[in-house]
C-alpha cells in the first residue's frame, strides 16, 4: 500500500467568508480546501494546475464529505492540511483537516473524491503514469 505526503497552507478567515452568526459559512470550507489543493499542486507536487489545463485536462469534485467540529472566525489563522490517501485510474480521494492556528484544534475534517476529465469532452480520463508519479510524494 502507497503512503503519500500531507502538506499544509496557511489562511485568515476574511470578512466575506462570514455568515450571519459571525462564523465562517459551511460552504466556504469547500473554498479552503480548494485553494490549498491548488497552492500544494504547484508548491508541494510540482505540477500545478494550469500545467494540467495546458494539457487538456481538469480535477472535478465527484463526492465531498465534511464534519464540522468547532467554528473559525473573523480574523482567524488556520491552516489547511491535505493529503492524497488513494490514487485510481481516474481519480484520487485527498483527506482534509483544517486547524484552528492559535489553538490547534481541529475545526472540521474530511474528503474529497476528485475525477480527472478531459476538458474538451467533460468526460473521466485515465489518470497518466507521470501524474500519479507526481502525486506520488
Amino acid at each position: 500500500m502507497t503512503t503519500y505526503s500531507k502538506f499544509e497552507s496557511d489562511f485568515r478567515v476574511r470578512p466575506d467568508d462570514l455568515d450571519m452568526f459571525q462564523h465562517v459559512h459551511n460552504s466556504k470550507y469547500f473554498d479552503y480546501v480548494l485553494a490549498a489543493r491548488y497552492d500544494q499542486m504547484e508548491r508541494c507536487y510540482g505540477m500545478s494546475m494550469d500545467a494540467f489545463l495546458k494539457r487538456g485536462y481538469g480535477w472535478v469534485v465527484q463526492t465531498a464529505h465534511v464534519d464540522y467540529k468547532r467554528p473559525l472566525g473573523l480574523g482567524d489563522y488556520f491552516i489547511v492540511r491535505t493529503g492524497i490517501v488513494t490514487i485510481n485510474a481516474k481519480g484520487c480521494r485527498v483527506e482534509f483537516t483544517i486547524l484552528n492556528k492559535a489553538t490547534g484544534k481541529v475545526c472540521c475534517d474530511g474528503w474529497f473524491d476528485y475525477v480527472m476529465i478531459n476538458l474538451q469532452t467533460g468526460r473521466g480520463e485515465i489518470v497518466p503514469e507521470d501524474v500519479i508519479e507526481k502525486y506520488t510524494v
